[in-house]
């Protein structure tokens, strides 16, 4: 099969060891990154298997009628970037491994580790350090505080973990399945979003981006929270209401935040209002991106490809187009 990835901008997918599975197909790989539509028809007019790297690029009807030979879509994960519909109606089947039982720890780590470097001020003083100053600035501990975990799934109950390993009270709030997994765990939950807000001393969101998640968090819940709070979102910045975080900080609930994840992605040219704001740590979405999980996904994106190529297509999100395929 003719195969592209799209926005391998490490250059990392052909140096993986899974990267054998494809032997014997032609593959193209593209390390830069383009919205453009006419440079992405140019690029997959003649593909038949997309690779695609989460939501770096949206795939939408305009794309998609600009895909003649275009038969599969192959990723892991959520799919909001893609217009599944448009796809059935072409025929274009797409599979997405949900990774079901294992969380990804590469993103429960890089939480942890965003907590403690926002909590301590490690960027900060860092960057003082360098320019020749010397303690700037008093930290915070973790133990003995209260970790609120919004969305207890496998990647909140991960961070519920780590809180309590370092001694940390740890608090839950979620849906209902959430709140029942929580329990479950011996981890403490609230009545309410908004109690989740007001207790906290660091907030982290957990919940999955979907249509009911959009614009979850509102500058309301951000309010609630106390002066000296820090707000953690490694999850999606969908999940925020659009500018309430960055209006919330200059209005001192939170006291600081940390976040790893943006509405427009990928950030340029440090044109975003959180990179300008000294009370922000912030990653450019590296979550995912580790050597482990990117072995585990891409070995599932590509057994879905060869999977498709032998003619038993698995992780069929629309098996409505296996009736019409190209």
């Amino acid at each position: 099969m003719k195969i592209t990835i799209l926005d391998d901008t490490l250059d990392a997918i052909r140096h993986l060891a899974c990267y054998d599975k494809l032997k014997g197909h032609d593959v193209k790989i593209w390390t830069d990154h383009t919205k453009d539509l006419d440079v992405l028809a140019g690029r997959l007019k003649d593909t038949e298997a997309l690779v695609l790297i989460r939501e770096r690029t949206p795939v939408r009807g305009p794309l998609i009628e600009r895909l003649p030979k275009v038969k599969l879509i192959s990723q892991r994960s959520v799919y909001p970037h893609i217009d599944v519909e448009a796809c059935t109606r072409r025929g274009i089947v797409v599979s997405s491994d949900m990774h079901p039982g294992r969380p990804s720890y590469g993103t429960a780590e890089l939480t942890w580790g965003l907590v403690l470097a926002a909590m301590r001020g490690i960027p900060q003083q860092m960057a003082a350090l360098k320019e020749g100053r010397w303690q700037t600035m008093l930290g915070t501990v973790v133990r003995g505080r209260t970790l609120g975990i919004l969305g207890y799934g496998r990647i909140g109950a991960t961070v519920a973990g780590y809180g309590k390993a370092f001694g940390m009270k740890v608090l839950a709030w979620g849906r209902e399945r959430s709140i029942e997994r929580a329990r479950a765990d011996g981890v403490e939950t609230v009545a309410a979003k908004e109690r989740l807000f007001e207790q906290s001393d660091v907030l982290s969101v957990h919940l999955r981006a979907n249509k009911e998640t959009q614009g979850f968090v509102t500058a309301g819940d951000l309010a609630r929270m106390k002066p000296t709070a820090l707000f953690v979102n490694t999850s999606r910045a969908s999940i925020v209401e659009r500018g309430a975080l960055e209006a919330a900080l200059r209005n001192g609930r939170p006291g600081s935040a940390a976040v790893d994840v943006y509405e427009d992605e990928p950030v340029v040219g440090g044109n975003h209002p959180l990179l300008k704001m000294d009370n922000v740590i912030c990653t450019p979405h590296i979550g995912y991106v580790e050597r482990d999980g990117y072995e585990s996904a891409f070995s599932m994106i590509f057994d879905q490809v060869l999977a498709y190529a032998a003619g038993k297509p698995i992780n069929v999100v629309n098996p409505e187009a296996l009736s019409h395929t190209r």
